[in-house]
């Protein structure tokens, strides 16, 4: 198996992946059984249709704790390779020791900004789970996948689609926010946010500028869990994602406010779906695809 090229790095790193690493990571860990598990099905609904071929060279920008990139090894086969590349050290962590638990050889995984800089024109597939929507320079960052791919290649990514299609995000924030100001200008935030790649026109025109063609979207509704239970729901919707966001940069405030709050939330997830891994709503993505011209 031929090795990955290096992934070039800064020499520190911006105050976004600071924040990502510092902030955000733990916050990610302890929820990992809500983020992986509980959304695995808008990428298992499309992993059997993907390009991927034995032999190919494969690589998961923002693989997070490695689920993806592990499924896309096993889909490369013995002969293929994937990297994945994340910012965050302890995810990184994860998905080396769980790679290794399953006797997965053909897989590397290394820290790196794709907004900063990715191999050049080594992948026939590049593919992106809910990672491109907190691109700070997402153009420059999609830019950099691309040119990753080698003539020809292919690139797969998932997002959120509208508020109104994903109440497990929304409705949390709507109900935080009758208690809470809004995070002010200079709040730190995870990046644009999990909608910001919603509006097909501006996403089709954004991969233009990056050089890519055959821009495709297809939309994928599914149900995915919350949480354990109403207690463990909450929990998560207060330390991750818009309401998350709010109630962290509210500060004293919202941990003053915080029973009244989550009163609130619990009432608002009462009658909701309950599935064997714990509560449920629905949720919506869109699968873009596109392919490297040049």
């Amino acid at each position: 198996m031929t090795s990955a090229p290096p992934v070039e790095t800064p020499q520190e790193d911006t105050a976004f992946v600071q924040f990502w690493n510092d902030v955000l990571a733990p916050k990610f860990i302890r929820f990992k059984h809500v983020l992986v598990d509980g959304l695995t099905l808008h990428s298992e609904e499309i992993f059997p249709s993907l390009p991927v071929r034995p032999g190919d060279a494969v690589l998961d920008v923002g693989c997070g704790f490695g689920d993806t990139a592990i499924k896309l090894a096993g889909m490369a086969g013995p002969t293929g390779r994937v990297v994945g590349i994340d910012c965050c050290d302890a995810f990184l962590d994860y998905a080396r020791e769980d790679a290794a638990s399953k006797g997965v050889g053909n897989i590397e995984f290394v820290r790196g900004d794709a907004e900063v800089a990715l191999p050049t024109n080594e992948f026939d597939f590049v593919f992106a789970r809910f990672g491109t929507m907190f691109f700070t320079n997402p153009v420059a960052a999609m830019r950099n996948m691309r040119t990753a791919l080698k003539p020809g290649g292919r690139m797969v990514h998932i997002v959120w689609r509208n508020r109104e299609d994903n109440p497990w995000l929304s409705e949390a924030k709507e109900v935080v926010s009758r208690f809470l100001p809004p995070p002010g200008e200079d709040a730190l935030t995870c990046g644009p946010g999990p909608f910001s790649m919603a509006n097909q026109e501006m996403v089709t025109a954004m991969m233009r500028s990056a050089g890519y063609e055959e821009i495709e979207f297809r939309r994928v509704d599914a149900e995915v869990v919350v949480g354990k239970d109403v207690q463990d729901a909450i929990s998560f919707q207060l330390a991750l994602g818009p309401a998350g966001e709010v109630f962290r940069e509210a500060g004293e405030e919202a941990e003053r406010k915080r029973d009244e709050i989550e009163a609130a939330m619990a009432a608002s997830l009462k009658g909701r779906k309950r599935g064997p891994d714990g509560i449920l709503m629905d949720s919506s993505s869109w699968v873009i695809s596109a392919i490297n011209p040049s």
